[in-house]
């Protein structure tokens, strides 16, 4: 396993759908990050896919000009995920205690995942479900920043620097056979912590992990690039 138990403990034990019972109906990030994922998903979603949106909300933060065949949402408050204008279709799901995902193989083209990777307490178990339901040469982005609900995160992520919570994600992605090596963009800010934390724009770093779902040996060996193949992320 590549968390010990004692990592994946939180400080607010109870039932994650309690804590997300009521609806928020509010941005985690500031506009700075959201449009930097913005153009992330832009640079990376082609039109007319498929999308799995994981742990979702209200909003995607997905290019408004970009039409995609489907958009699935996942998360835990169906009040906010009913708002959502970019979802075609929503399921509420705890995958803290239920991991695998009710979808097809190798159905999505992209699965996202915005700032909600360290509330995972099973991530080996999460990634292994994102690689299942990626069609080959499918990519996954993970984005996150520093902010969360300290009582929902691990404690893994609570106890170790920024920069290591990039790696710890890298890790999750290597712990499953399939993945290629994840593209990491780091943008940290230059702010100062108090103005970080009041949400002025610009203040909020902005990570994210990408990495594909291997093609097959046939799609490899052919000259069409396809999705699987853009390897200039940050460029």
């Amino acid at each position: 396993m590549l968390l010990r138990p004692n990592q994946r403990l939180k400080l607010d034990d109870t039932d994650d759908k309690l804590f997300y019972d009521y609806p928020r109906f509010v941005t985690h990030v500031d506009e700075g990050f959201i449009q930097q994922l913005t153009d992330l998903y832009r640079q990376r979603l082609k039109p007319d896919t498929r999308i799995f949106d994981m742990m979702s909300s209200w909003v995607s933060h997905l290019p408004a000009e970009i039409e995609f065949d489907h958009v699935e949402g996942h998360g835990l408050n169906a009040e906010e995920l009913a708002r959502n204008p970019r979802l075609n279709h929503y399921f509420v799901q705890n995958i803290n205690e239920k991991p695998q995902l009710p979808l097809p193989d190798q159905d999505f083209d992209a699965v996202i995942n915005c700032v909600s990777v360290q509330y995972m307490q099973y991530p080996e178990a999460v990634f292994t479900e994102i690689h299942r339901i990626l069609k080959p040469g499918g990519v996954a982005i993970i984005s996150f920043s520093n902010r969360m609900f300290h009582q929902k995160a691990i404690q893994v992520w609570r106890d170790v620097s920024e920069a290591s919570r990039v790696e710890l994600v890298k890790r999750y992605f290597a712990s499953v056979p399939g993945f290629t090596t994840p593209e990491v963009i780091v943008n940290q800010s230059t702010a100062p912590n108090f103005l970080q934390w009041l949400g002025i724009p610009g203040g909020d770093p902005f990570y994210a992990a990408i990495a594909y779902r291997h093609e097959d040996t046939v799609t490899r060996g052919h000259g069409d690039a396809g999705i699987g193949r853009r390897t200039d992320a940050g460029s």
